[in-house]
């Protein structure tokens, strides 16, 4: 009989110990360790000599891109590359009551209505709360099958019988391998259930769905190797309380990595924004300072953005320097160089920079952004409502080129901007254009031009 061996598992990143440890050396979390069993493996095993398969020349193998599966959802499909691949392993992740289970249902149906046989897994909810689900939503299909249920010893038992073309498990942490001794949701479990479906996905070409709950960091929980065996990692962003929701794709062997979808959530579920820049300066505030449109690229679509920035003096010694939506380092980063080049006396002043509309953006040309919003509100002057721009900040005050000049151009045009600054460009802009096209090079130029001496 094989021997039983006891482990100490950080259920944060998955780092192994032989003994417990009140701070895991990996990811510097606290109190992370469980015990687990872990059954010894026999040293004496024999690999098997017999091949499992042929291989094959690059040339001969055949991928039809025609046969990704649409999901009817257009702003999904877009993150997804184009649609669902057969055989694919999707792994989505996000906050609790952010729309994963609903935007899958959606799915489900769309997938249902196609001819599809859809696998619904849950081990979070009975059959009978996703059907009060469904109908809230209008879903209904002869195709669509529900099963609450959480060991896998009796989900595979259900896949054979039923052999779906769409299978959704919700949610990793909460299946079970009999097999392994350890509780649902812990670091063996999560990387042994995702295991069994990549396997089942492989080697049945069943296209897969699997939700993974996130831990207090906002990745996804369990050790980062479940995004590693995965073939594509999608992140729902904002907050539940508001009523748009950003799916961005991490990881994608199939399709890009900057894309994004923008949803509504509705009474009906997830309906997607056909036209963001609109949804983003809905309700912007016209003739007030410390705010500024920015013309940004997210993946192959040019999102018009408000950047919005508040400066106050400070109460305390050390002055406060908050963001929503941007990175901090680089506001910091971006006030240093005002300090530096143009003389922005900001060591007195608190600094609140703020990306509208609950979408987080690391594009480089949100930096011309974040500077003019910044002297906009320090010397409360306001921006002019139908000025646009775009660029990024160097650390020597210059303005460097970006990519996708003429689709920001366009962009901005399009929603009836009447100028926009951007970085000289080397190449040959757009002259039929009813929009004014400004090129600057330093940001004191800029500042000039946008607020005079």
């Amino acid at each position: 009989m094989a021997k039983i061996k006891t482990k100490y598992i950080c259920q944060n990143c998955g780092y192994e110990t032989p003994k417990w440890m009140g701070k895991c050396p990996d990811c510097n979390e606290w109190n992370t360790f469980v015990e687990e069993l872990v059954e010894k493996e026999q040293k004496n095993s024999v690999m098997p000599k017999v091949s499992a398969g042929k291989a094959k020349k690059l040339e001969d193998i055949q991928f039809d891109e025609k046969k990704r599966n649409k999901t009817g959802i257009e702003e999904l499909d877009r993150v997804l590359g184009g649609g669902i691949v057969k055989g694919s392993l999707i792994l989505i992740g996000g906050d609790p009551g952010i729309g994963k289970s609903t935007i899958l249902l959606q799915v489900a149906e769309c997938m249902a209505i196609q001819g599809q046989k859809v696998l619904y897994i849950s081990g979070e909810e009975s059959e009978e709360q996703i059907k009060l689900r469904a109908e809230r939503l209008g879903v209904k299909s002869d195709n669509l099958y529900l099963v609450a249920e959480t060991n896998l010893a009796y989900i595979r038992g259900i896949i054979d019988a039923e052999k779906p073309n769409l299978l959704i498990a919700d949610s990793v942490q909460t299946l079970f391998n009999p097999d392994i001794v350890s509780a649902p949701g812990s670091v063996s479990q999560v990387r042994e259930v995702t295991n069994f479906f990549m396997k089942y996905a492989k080697s049945q070409g069943i296209a897969t769905f699997v939700i993974g709950h996130v831990t207090k960091q906002g990745s996804i929980a369990g050790p980062k190797v479940l995004e590693h065996m995965v073939d594509t990692v999608l992140y729902f962003e904002g907050d539940k309380d508001n009523i748009y929701r950003v799916v961005r794709a991490v990881k994608n062997r199939f399709g890009s990595t900057n894309e994004i979808g923008i949803f509504e959530m509705t009474y009906r579920g997830l309906i997607a924004v056909e036209n963001p820049s609109e949804m983003l300066l809905a309700g912007r505030p016209i003739g007030e300072s410390g705010t500024i449109v920015v013309s940004a690229i997210e993946g192959s679509r040019p999102v018009m953005v408000e950047v919005q920035a508040l400066v106050s003096p400070t109460s305390f010694g050390n002055p406060k320097r908050l963001t929503t939506g941007v990175d901090y380092n680089r506001v910091s980063l971006l006030m240093a160089v005002l300090e530096k080049r143009i003389g922005l006396q900001a060591q007195a002043f608190d600094a609140y920079v703020n990306i509208t509309g609950g979408i987080q953006m690391k594009e480089p040309a949100l930096d011309l952004g974040i500077v003019v919003a910044l002297v906009s509100s320090y010397k409360d002057k306001a921006v002019d409502g139908k000025i646009v721009v775009a660029g990024e900040v160097g650390l020597a005050g210059e303005i460097r080129t970006i990519t996708n000049l003429e689709k920001r151009i366009s962009e901005a045009e399009k929603l009836g901007f009447d100028k926009i600054y951007i970085p000289k460009s080397r190449f040959e802009l757009p002259k039929n254009t009813s929009i004014e096209i400004v090129e600057v090079s330093q940001i004191g130029e800029l500042i000039t031009k946008i607020f005079g001496r």
